[in-house]
């Protein structure tokens, strides 16, 4: 089985390394000479735990190439992958498929044979089928049939997500089709993977569902956790009791700044909008949205809140800045909100993240970007935990009271206990909990 993959992102290079893990002969195609050099040289141009060591050794083993010719790949692939990048269309809200349908005319000059045309890219229902029509027009002698495979990938934990994944989806219309698609993902049916095989338009639906339902559960136990505070309960009990329901699950019930990242906020959007257009609107994802904005906006007012009601002249310590741990992602993260909303406010921001400071330079004017944890609180009149990084985890905390000028910690990923900061000399706000002092 011969593999073409179309794009270089995050998705295409995760999927790409993966396949040819399984064996398969990959080739990787972007439109980028930069980083197709880079990763010839072996330079991934993302962070992503292990990803680098499994592209290495498959490299090695010549199962896994990378070009720019999107036509000599094509040429000797039976499965084309599309993995390109499908933005938020400014203004609508939309998913812009503009490099979706270049990349399949470019497949379409190329075909020879029949293939199967795969779109891994997050796109809106009905996308399938406007590419078989672009391929068909173009290329009307062309033997192909296009299919719907979304990903299901989680940035820090990708590779696990992709060799041992819930299931796969596959959208498909012919058993041809079906047939190539069951022998490219046969490694996981050894391991009793469910695969799921639908229509082109249910393929599509799924992957935006998805993401909107656990969009959702953030959503929700954000406003949970601002009830708790009202009524002195704690969130982090409250998600626990109804996580043990198996009709819910634990999952994706922590409380904290709202989410980010490339997926949740523009699948939500562009969920938001295909529903709206299809007479359907979802008052639900649409509230979700809006929950999610001012959530992130809220939070910066609670540091506020908890330095007195005023952090002018003050300086913050703030720890993680991009959207979630184990990624350089600083997409949509809530630190591009709530830096700019405390320095606007006339406080100094000090930061650290292990991984996402260089992406958030171009992002974060005014910050400045310390060596570690303990550099950027010291003098700090206040620190925030912005990114539940492992290494935040276990701060010295004796150290940690001796930097800061005041003993004020607002930890908006709930990390530690109440007690045990208490304990430690530090006064500690928290989400959804009760505020404790020394």
């Amino acid at each position: 089985m011969r593999v073409a993959m179309i794009g270089a992102g995050y998705v295409g290079l995760v999927s790409a390394t993966c396949f040819s893990e399984f064996g398969f002969s990959v080739t990787c195609v972007d439109a980028d000479p930069e980083r197709i050099a880079a990763l010839r040289a072996g330079r991934i141009p993302i962070y992503e735990p292990g990803l680098e060591a499994l592209l290495t050794a498959n490299v090695a083993a010549e199962r896994l190439s990378f070009t720019e010719d999107i036509a000599e790949a094509v040429l000797a692939a039976d499965v084309v992958m599309l993995a390109v990048g499908t933005p938020s269309r400014r203004g609508d809200g939309h998913a812009d498929l503009s490099f979706v349908f270049e990349a399949a005319c470019q497949v379409a000059d190329a075909l020879d044979g029949y293939t199967v045309v795969a779109t891994k890219s997050t796109v809106p229902v009905g996308t399938g089928r406007e590419i078989a029509r672009v391929i068909r027009e173009r290329r009307p002698d062309a033997a192909f049939d296009v299919v719907s495979n979304p990903e299901f990938l989680r940035e820090g934990s990708a590779i696990e997500d992709f060799m041992r994944p819930d299931r796969v989806v596959v959208g498909v219309e012919s058993e041809r089709a079906q047939a190539v698609m069951r022998a490219l993902y046969r490694p996981l049916f050894l391991i009793e993977t469910p695969v799921l095989f639908t229509s082109l338009e249910t393929a599509e639906l799924i992957k935006y569902a998805a993401n909107c339902f656990l969009a959702t559960k953030i959503a929700f136990i954000n406003e949970i956790a601002d009830l708790c505070e009202r009524l002195g309960a704690d969130v982090q009990d409250v998600a626990k009791g109804i996580g043990l329901d198996g009709r819910i699950g634990r999952y994706f019930l922590h409380a904290g700044p709202g989410f980010g990242g490339s997926c949740f906020p523009k699948d939500a959007a562009a969920f938001a909008r295909i529903a709206e257009e299809a007479g359907a609107p979802s008052a639900i994802v649409e509230s979700v949205l809006r929950q999610n904005a001012a959530r992130k906006a809220a939070m910066a007012d609670k540091i506020v809140q908890a330095c007195g009601g005023s952090v002018s002249g003050k300086t913050v310590a703030v720890l993680g800045v991009t959207f979630k741990p184990n990624t350089d992602d600083v997409r949509e993260s809530p630190s591009l909100v709530i830096l700019p909303g405390l320095m606007e406010r006339g406080a100094q921001v000090r930061a650290f993240d292990p991984a996402g400071m260089e992406e958030a330079r171009a992002l974060l004017h005014g910050v400045v970007w310390c060596n570690d944890s303990y550099e950027a609180m010291a003098g700090a009149d206040a620190l925030v935990i912005l990114t539940e990084w492992n290494e935040f985890r276990a701060l010295d905390l004796e150290r940690t009271r001796s930097l800061l000028r005041t003993s004020l910690v607002v930890d908006l990923r709930n990390i530690y206990e109440p007690a045990e900061m208490s304990a430690a000399g530090l006064r500690y706000v928290s989400i959804g909990r009760p505020a404790v002092s020394p």
